[in-house]
């Protein structure tokens, strides 16, 4: 779906780039009546306004509506991706390992070092410093 928009997106925008060149300007006109002639071409003194208009508006019209098509595919998607399924994932623990504390027995790997016990006399207490 989201294919054939972007296809319909993309013809519409060359379209209406070649519509656009191929029209004449406002002024154009002028110029045929100081005897320029620029106006009298393939599609009559009229130029080419009324068929080249109507068709500007059509694929401006299709341009715009794969536009805001394209807009409501991406938030649709974009809501899909963020409410997902919910995966709830386990962090697997790891035995601990006992280690008195005067010991010297190292632990044969560091993931199996165990966090030393930490007591209160062990934590160093400060002052609070004085402010001036």
């Amino acid at each position: 779906m989201t294919t054939l928009v972007v296809v319909l997106h993309f013809i519409a925008a060359l379209v209406i780039i070649g519509l656009v060149l191929i029209q004449q300007g406002k002024g154009a006109a002028m110029g045929a009546s100081f005897g320029s002639g620029a106006s009298s071409t393939v599609f009559g003194s009229e130029g080419s306004g009324n068929f080249f208009t109507k068709s500007t508006w059509t694929i401006a019209t299709l341009f715009f509506c794969t536009s805001l098509g394209l807009a409501v595919i991406a938030k649709h998607d974009a809501k899909i991706s963020v409410e997902g399924p919910a995966v709830e994932q386990t962090v697997p623990v790891s035995p601990s390992v006992e280690v008195p504390v005067g010991s010297n027995a190292v632990p044969a790997t560091e993931t199996e070092a165990p966090a030393a016990p930490v007591s209160a006399s062990d934590v160093p207490v400060s002052a609070p410093a004085e402010t001036k």
